[in-house]
């Protein structure tokens, strides 16, 4: 899928069917994330890949479709390291989450409900006392169709030049 597809087609979803996603595929995705825009080039985010069906379950009590979900992806960020970590998880996570449009499979950005039980979930995945566990991507195939939520229009938005 072309990309200016991916980001006009792109929704989140909270309901999954099963759906097989491919080690090239993860690693595609993974790749995009890394490659995302970094303050200073410091990288400080750390990727964790859950497929285990148990530990998806288990941290489905941030967000109930996790445990639908074929695979996720955890974003860990050390902020003792950068400034910029919060910013860089953020668009590690755009990047990917594009990504995993495009490959045809389909997620939801957690976050808020991620930091509920952050404390939790960073002991369940071996994530690192200093480090911050900041957003998951579950990732898997729309049970529905999924639409993206109507965007204000561009000339709502958009001022050339002056406000």
């Amino acid at each position: 899928m072309d990309l200016f597809d991916a980001i006009a087609r792109r929704a989140s979803v909270r309901s999954f069917k099963p759906a097989q996603v491919s080690e090239a595929d993860m690693e595609k995705i993974l790749d995009a994330g890394r490659r995302a825009p970094s303050g200073k080039n410091i990288q400080p985010v750390s990727y964790v890949v859950i497929r285990s069906k148990e530990t998806l379950k288990a941290l489905s009590e941030a967000q109930v479709c996790i445990a639908e979900a074929s695979a996720a992806i955890a974003l860990a960020a050390d902020p003792a390291a950068s400034p910029y970590w919060l910013e860089d998880a953020s668009a590690a996570a755009e990047n990917m989450f594009l990504a995993i449009k495009a490959l045809g499979y389909d997620s939801v950005w957690i976050e808020g409900t991620l930091k509920r039980i952050e404390d939790k979930a960073k002991a369940l995945l071996g994530v690192p006392a200093g480090m911050r566990l900041i957003i998951l991507l579950p990732i898997g195939k729309a049970a529905a169709e999924a639409a993206q939520k109507p965007k204000k229009p561009l000339s709502e938005i958009v001022h050339w030049e002056k406000w």
